[in-house]
This record gives structure tokens, sequence and C-alpha cells, in this order.
């Protein structure tokens, strides 16, 4: 019994994600750096002052985290929600096409189906 072709590109596709995680961490490709692995973000304002030091950002963030541990953690919980609220929504429509599917499957004249009260 062999996998389905669908059960085949996830299977690939999961080893891809772990490869894109792992690799940098196994090649050193952060070494050297005081945070090897910060946001764009951090990376982006840290050359803006190494370029122009009189520089003064148009805005302050609403909310700065007491550390780097909480705001990874309020990422990650906020990555989450989002595959939450997709998972949800994928789901309900799966459902929904399952059960239209099944009442076509049915055909006319099965209780709840509008002609067939006529």
């Amino acid at each position: 019994m062999g996998m389905s072709r669908n059960a085949k590109i996830n299977t690939l596709l999961l080893f891809v994600v772990a490869a894109l995680a792992v690799l940098p961490l196994a090649l050193g490709l952060g070494e050297g750096k005081e945070e090897p692995f910060a946001g764009a973000d951090a990376q982006a304002e840290a050359a803006i002052t190494e370029l122009r030091p009189d520089y003064e950002p148009w805005f302050t963030p609403l909310y700065e985290p007491p550390s780097g541990e909480v705001e990874s953690a309020l990422f990650a919980l906020q990555a989450a929600l989002g595959a939450g609220v997709l998972a949800y929504y994928f789901g309900v429509r799966r459902g929904r096409r399952q059960g239209a599917a099944a009442a076509a499957a049915a055909g006319p004249g099965t209780p709840g189906d509008a002609r067939a009260e006529d």
C-alpha cells in the first residue's frame, strides 16, 4: 500500500521546511554576530543608525516587550492564532462541500429537500 500523491507532497514539504530551519544553524551562518538570527526590523534599524547617526524615527512602537524572548513568544502566539483561523476556515469550507456532495448524492425526495414537499 503506497502513499497517496498528496501525502508524498506533504512529506516533501515538511522535509523542506525542516531543512530551512536546521541548515542555517548546522552551517553556522549566524556565527560572529551579536544576535545572529534577529529580525529584519532590527537589522534595518542597525543599518540606518550606522549610515545616519542623526536619524530620528517618525513613530515609536505602542508596546515594547521587556525582552526578546517575550517578543518571540508574542510573535509565535500571533502565528498560531492566524494558523488556527485559517485551519477553521478551510475546515468549514470542506465540510460545506462534503455536505453539498452528500445531499446531491442522496437525490431528490429526501427529508429536508424543498422539492419533495410540493
